[in-house]
């Protein structure tokens, strides 16, 4: 067909999580609440790794860095999906949803990349305790850091422009609640073949990259915990790493199986399952996650909420 006969897209139409008329009141209160101790939790874990002296140590610097991570997937992600519960017309306009993609592959690949930088760190310091401030050294940590969100802006400009240098033509419903890639290639009225690729090894490179180094820091972190000949010294040891180990089990739980599902089992809804889990819930539970398993975030709470009724009291 000549190009003449297609209508350029200036707007996409999102699905959003359900299209049942019914459910739209309902799940925007129960994604409104996710939403709201998402924004609650991440800002008491940056706040708290920021005030508080006791947790000025490497893990809390990158755990600081986890929660902004996590606030950011989250907000590029949740305010949007909110307003498209209460409005008839669910759209979004070509840029925007450009903006939207690009924002999120920063995050998402941030975290990818922040959950390996904090598995060496948890290695560095349970398997070589007396260089641990030297290897892990602050220079070191702000180096990793911005390396992190370096490299997640740089994936997230080739892969977003590689997505949006296809033509989008007549169709314009993203079967999605955002703007993510697989629906949107869906759409286009071009060959996908060349975003398709780009899209393939950025994600299996990131992936495959974190994975190894978390995977080879645990088994290294594991062997060590098992040569500890007391039990209270091995109980120790695995606290100072348990918080982390279930974090990552559930982020690349939901990765795997996205990725790694059959694709006779694979659909859109189960990809929308999976996409509400890590941009929705896992930002939300990961601040728990920390906090009810960590001693001293818990410390540092109260610490921070006895000060701050000192504070109120004395006015």
């Amino acid at each position: 067909m000549a190009p003449g006969n297609f209508t350029r897209v200036t707007e996409f139409i999102l699905t959003g999580v359900s299209e049942h008329p019914d459910l739209q009141i309902p799940l925007f209160f129960v994604f409104l609440v996710i939403y709201g101790l998402t924004v609650a939790g991440n800002l008491s874990i940056i706040t708290l790794t920021s005030a508080d002296p006791r947790l000025q140590t490497p893990m809390y610097f990158f755990l600081r860095h986890l929660a902004v991570i996590n606030l950011g997937n989250s907000t590029v992600i949740a305010p949007k999906m909110l307003i498209n519960f209460l409005v008839k017309k669910k759209t979004t306009f070509y840029y925007e949803c450009a903006t939207q993609l690009g924002v999120f592959l920063v995050f998402i690949v941030a975290e990818v990349l922040m959950l390996a930088v904090m598995a060496y760190d948890r290695y560095v310091a349970i398997c070589n305790p007396l260089l641990y401030m030297a290897v892990v050294s602050r220079q070191i940590c702000l180096l990793l850091v911005s390396l992190t969100y370096l490299y997640s802006f740089s994936t997230a400009v080739v892969a977003s422009s590689s997505v949006f240098s296809v033509s989008y033509c007549s169709s314009n419903v993203i079967n999605h609640f955002f703007c993510d890639i697989v629906p949107l290639l869906a759409l286009s009225c071009s060959n996908t073949d060349f975003p398709e690729t780009v899209v393939f090894i950025s994600a299996a490179t990131n992936l495959i990259f974190s994975m190894t180094i978390v995977l080879v820091s645990y088994f290294n972190i594991v062997l060590s915990i098992l040569r500890i000949r007391s039990s209270e010294g091995r109980k120790k040891a695995f606290s100072t790493c348990a918080s982390h180990m279930m974090a990552v089990t559930v982020f690349y739980g939901t990765m795997l199986f996205m990725y790694v599902q059959p694709q006779t089992n694979h659909s859109m809804d189960t990809d929308k399952m999976a996409s509400v889990f890590y941009t929705v819930v896992i930002p939300m539970l990961n601040p728990m996650i920390y906090s009810l398993r960590n001693k001293d975030v818990k410390a540092a709470l109260n610490r921070f909420l006895t000060n701050t009724r000192c504070s109120f009291k004395s006015m």
